[in-house]
């Protein structure tokens, strides 16, 4: 393994650090340091193979290829024109760049990503005549340029586009939580599949489907139709197939239930067909219902997780709303930890009850918070009487 190891970056979720740099050690990576966002390590072909299929909360596996320093755009042009493409690309193939810039010399990614594009095209126009076309949505090798400061990066990204797209989802609603993000929110819960799981507000399914994942430790981007190295020219398809035999091995059984509720027939149906895209009709029950109007069903712990929808993007009066998720919790719900994420920090205070958690996490730009409630088995007045006598 030793020599053929190289460093890769694992992009993540603001806050999502710790738990990637976790699952890379359980994966077996080396040389593991935690940044920004993101997650260095080493390993080799097989293990990026291994990485893109497996991680749970990595966006992306870049491979650095080319590390420079740079004054102005010119010396990026200068040493991007200088590097060897023909390893990476022929005049046939498309390409695309991404660029990000943490710099207060250069401030315009997409500048930096026009100037990147240009010395590729001219390197190729000048050596043999004829140059790769750029496209945007199936290229055949993704570039990614990152320069923080007077540091310039180029990658290629093994992933091709995000790995939050899994490949289940056939529809989604008008918000979808990201399945990295979800994945996350399962993980930061705590919940470990040694109990029954409910999504009272399911919306198109997607917690349940990454705490079934979880639960039976199928690789999370197993129904993904492609990823970006299958066009690389080391691409090896042998390797590929037994990289991924090996994680379908290790798949487990699960004991418990997964169910999803939701109120609009519209979702649930959403929700079914996703399931039923990602194999896991056998685990997860969806059904309509008003998670209002609902109680726990026997005396067994049950894990609550959801994301309950917010003023931006559905009219409701946030009190009320909230203040009703605290009654049915208190009323319906003992022996149950209930976690959920909301960007609405002021709501929170009419929930009535005190979180025992608060995990400050991002949905998107939004500044949320995921809080856990704990609602113990019998009723609290016992339990205070017991206290004071």
């Amino acid at each position: 393994m030793g020599q053929d190891n190289f460093k890769m970056v694992a992009k993540t979720l603001h806050g999502f650090e710790d738990l990637l740099e976790d699952e890379l050690k359980k994966l077996g990576a080396q040389d593991i340091r935690k940044g920004t966002r993101n997650v260095t390590f080493r390993g080799d072909k097989g293990f990026m193979y291994k990485a893109n299929l497996c991680l749970r909360t990595a966006i992306k596996i870049l491979k650095p290829i080319r590390y420079f320093k740079i004054r102005n755009e010119q010396d990026l042009y200068d040493q991007v024109y200088n590097m060897h493409w023909d390893k990476y690309l022929t005049h046939s193939d498309t390409f695309m760049i991404d660029a990000t810039v943490a710099s207060e010399q250069f401030t315009h990614s997409q500048f930096i990503a026009l100037k990147t594009k240009d010395a590729i095209a001219d390197k190729f126009r000048n050596t043999e005549g004829r140059r790769p076309n750029v496209d945007l949505k199936f290229p055949t090798l993704r570039i990614h340029v990152h320069i923080q400061n007077n540091d310039c990066t180029i990658s290629l990204d093994s992933s091709g586009g995000s790995l939050h797209k899994r490949g289940y989802k056939t529809a989604t609603n008008i918000a979808p939580i990201n399945e990295v993000l979800a994945a996350g929110l399962v993980m930061m819960s705590g919940w470990d599949g040694q109990s029954d799981l409910l999504d009272p507000m399911c919306g198109s399914g997607t917690l349940a489907i990454e705490a079934a994942m979880i639960a039976c430790n199928i690789p999370p981007n197993i129904n993904r139709k492609e990823f970006g190295f299958e066009k690389w020219q080391d691409w090896d398809v042998d390797l590929f197939e037994k990289i991924e035999e090996s994680s379908l091995k290790k798949i487990r059984e699960f004991h418990y239930n997964i169910y999803g509720y939701d109120k609009a027939p519209s979702a649930v149906q959403k929700a079914k067909d996703n399931v039923k895209n990602a194999n896991l009709d056998d685990y997860i029950k969806i059904s309509r219902a008003n998670f209002f109007e609902t109680k726990k069903e026997g005396e067994e712990k049950l894990h609550i997780l959801f994301n309950p929808p917010y003023g931006e993007r559905l009219h409701i009066d946030m009190e009320e709303f909230y203040a009703d998720i605290g009654d049915t919790l208190k009323q319906g719900y003992s022996n149950t930890n209930a976690w959920f994420i909301t960007s609405n920090l002021e709501a929170l205070k009419f929930v009535g009850l005190r979180p025992s958690r608060k995990i400050k996490v991002f949905n998107g730009k939004l500044e949320s918070r995921l809080v856990k409630y704990e609602m113990y088995a019998g009723s609290k007045k016992a339990k205070h009487q017991h206290k004071n006598s």
